[in-house]
């Protein structure tokens, strides 16, 4: 019966939630700090944690270690092999997720209040206990190995890998996250503990818990998950300045369309100047159809479904990226269109009318990402991440409002590099692969 209530009440959660969140800052009686939003409208408790660290730190022979342990982490653990924990999971109607990228690990969980005691208790044994039992290790295994034989050609995923190691040589950002066939295939128990041991420490950990939960009950839930888990005793990656330095680079991929990917050097989070690059970026290309590469390569040249672009905030070498698929024959007018874009937005900036549109836009939009509890908590986790302040959903708008045009020019001159644009097209482009360096 709680597996339905909990699926009626996720399905009509109400819109009262929003960006004005009332959010603490509490420190458990094990001295373990988190961030806590309560919302009694609906008895409803998520949790989330994110661990510093993720795929960059999967050894260098051993890509994808880390994913292959997360997928692991719920298929069985403490006294429980997997069909005993997807029970008693089931039975309690909790909603338990493991997630890798390239920087981070994380712990997502939603539950019934009345039975947060049961979650809170599966959530610390899938991380602190896991069973990593032969059977489990092996029906990941060949599921692993099925999505990196996929990855090998799908577009996207290939343009991300070579893009990837063009701007992070010899780092671990240019390792694929999930690893490859090789990798996988050879991974043992104690490679997988090891990935383990190296992730999932306490002080390494982002904390946020919403929803119809007092501070007293959230910060026993943290403390029994939190404590017994060790500190951190592998290093984070250096930080790495990216190589990418312009040009095309080409993947040779038998198909109708190419897909490419384009970027350079990007902006820190906590630069004090990321908001007003964040807002240029929206008009540029993260706008969807109300940004100017949507308008001059779609809508005004039809080539292509979309287009667009957005920052990446990775923690040791940040990038600003765009994506666009299109026919192999027009590829390079779009490439083209692209780079003249990049330029125009440099020397020129944006306009008073465009500015207004994406402020109206971007501070409208922002209070419905507050519409579950389980999005809160995912927002709380990444504002401590990014150390941008408790007070910072209430301010953030503010933020947006302030950014001037003259702000945009200075940052567009700062950021928008038009000769260090790279780009990888995966396909069989027209009129490109003689004038190129071939990436393959």
């Amino acid at each position: 019966m709680i597996r339905y209530a909990l699926a009626t009440l996720l399905a009509f959660v109400p819109l009262s939630v929003s960006a004005q969140t009332d959010i603490e800052e509490i420190v458990t009686p094990g001295g373990i700090l988190f961030w806590l939003s309560q919302e009694p409208s609906i008895p409803i408790v998520s949790m989330e944690i994110v661990f510093r660290g993720g795929a960059s730190l999967d050894p260098e022979d051993r890509p994808g270690a880390v994913t292959m342990m997360a997928g692991l982490l719920n298929e069985g653990a403490g006294d429980m092999d997997a069909l005993a924990y997807a029970s008693a999971s089931e039975e309690v109607a909790a909603r338990i997720g493991f997630d890798v990228g390239r920087d981070t690990l994380s712990v997502s969980a939603s539950m019934l209040r009345e039975v947060r005691g049961e979650v809170t208790e599966l959530v610390r044994v899938a991380i602190q206990e896991p069973r990593f039992d032969a059977d489990a290790i092996e029906r990941v295994r060949r599921q692993l190995i099925s999505v990196t034989r996929s990855n090998r050609t799908d577009p996207s995923e290939m343009s991300g890998n070579e893009l990837f190691q063009l701007a992070f040589p010899n780092h671990p950002y240019s390792r694929p996250i999930d690893g490859t066939p090789p990798s996988i295939a050879v991974m043992t128990v104690e490679d997988l503990a090891a990935a383990h041991r190296a992730t999932i420490v306490r002080d390494r950990a982002y904390i946020s818990i919403v929803g119809d939960v007092s501070a007293d009950e959230a910060a026993l839930m943290v403390d029994h998950v939190m404590q017994g888990l060790p500190q951190s005793n592998t290093p984070l990656p250096a930080d790495m300045a990216d190589q990418l330095s312009g040009g095309v680079h080409v993947v040779d991929l038998p198909g109708g369309q190419s897909r490419v990917l384009f970027g350079h050097v990007g902006i820190e989070r906590d630069d004090p100047d990321f908001i007003t690059a964040y807002v240029m970026n929206h008009i540029l290309g993260g706008g969807g159809f109300t940004s100017r590469l949507t308008e001059e390569v779609r809508e005004k040249r039809g080539l292509t479904y979309g287009i667009s672009t957005f920052l990446t905030s990775l923690e040791h070498g940040p990038l600003y990226l765009g994506s666009v698929a299109s026919a192999n024959d027009t590829v390079t007018e779009v490439i083209d269109l692209v780079r003249a874009e990049w330029g125009l937005m440099a020397s020129q900036g944006v306009t008073e009318e465009e500015l207004s549109e994406a402020k109206r836009f971007l501070t409208g939009a922002y209070p419905l990402r507050f519409d579950t509890n389980s999005k809160i908590a995912d927002i709380l986790v990444g504002v401590q991440e990014a150390e941008l302040g408790i007070d910072y959903t209430h301010r953030r708008n503010d933020l947006i409002e302030a950014v001037t045009v003259e702000d945009i020019a200075r940052i567009a001159e700062r950021m928008m590099q038009p000769e260090s644009l790279t780009f990888v097209v995966v396909g069989q482009p027209v009129g490109l692969s003689d004038a190129v360096d071939l990436a393959n």
